[in-house]
């Protein structure tokens, strides 16, 4: 392995290790990443193509649905290429803006991935407690006003971290033990007053 791949140039750089101790095996652990990632993505773009294409299907059931697959895409898509970039090209360093940025979209995801399904726990409690008006509690409009929501409930439950984590100060150890940037990991490796994470 080149010294250059474990050395970051600057004081902004960062080294993802990949799966700490199993760093041989990274190429055949590749293997049930990128299958899982492709079967992930042609399931879930095959459910909005159906629900897009068929208009029987534009009901907020199935538009929840719709958004819970955009989610579940935007989760995998914020962690495999990176994983993947480190098991098959040894690609390890990664920029602090890189490193914020992938942690605000990931943990923006998941946030609207609970607040997806908490809606769809709705939907059915309505359906099965209330179904006569069911269409009038449940429209297209206030399904996707909740999907909105969902998305404003994530960021702004996430936008916090990364702008304090942009602030932190990093000494000499830039080595992550991920395979991708979280907020904790960030902060494990600062050098630097770490109050706002206590609270």
């Amino acid at each position: 392995m080149a010294v250059s791949n474990l050395t970051p140039s600057d004081t902004s750089t960062f080294i993802l290790t990949g799966i700490p101790g199993l760093e041989d095996a990274h190429l055949w652990i590749s293997i049930p990443f990128t299958t899982c990632y492709v079967i992930c993505l042609l399931g879930n773009f095959s459910v909005v193509f159906i629900v897009g294409k068929e208009q029987t299907l534009h009901k907020p059931m199935y538009l929840l649905l719709c958004m819970l697959a955009f989610t579940d895409i935007a989760i995998s898509t914020c962690v495999v290429p990176q994983a993947l970039c480190i098991f098959w090209f040894n690609l390890k360093g990664i920029t602090l803006g890189g490193c914020l940025t992938q942690t605000t979209f990931l943990s923006t995801a998941s946030a609207m991935h609970s607040a997806v399904l908490v809606a769809m726990g709705f939907d059915r409690y309505v359906a099965i407690c209330n179904p006569l008006r069911y269409n009038t509690i449940l429209s297209n409009t206030r399904i996707a006003m909740l999907g909105l929501l969902s998305l404003i409930r994530g960021v702004l439950c996430v936008l916090p971290l990364p702008l304090l984590a942009s602030r932190l100060p990093f000494c000499a150890n830039h080595i992550i033990p991920h395979t991708y940037c979280e907020p904790i990991s960030l902060a494990k490796i600062s050098c630097g007053n770490l109050t706002f994470y206590r609270l």
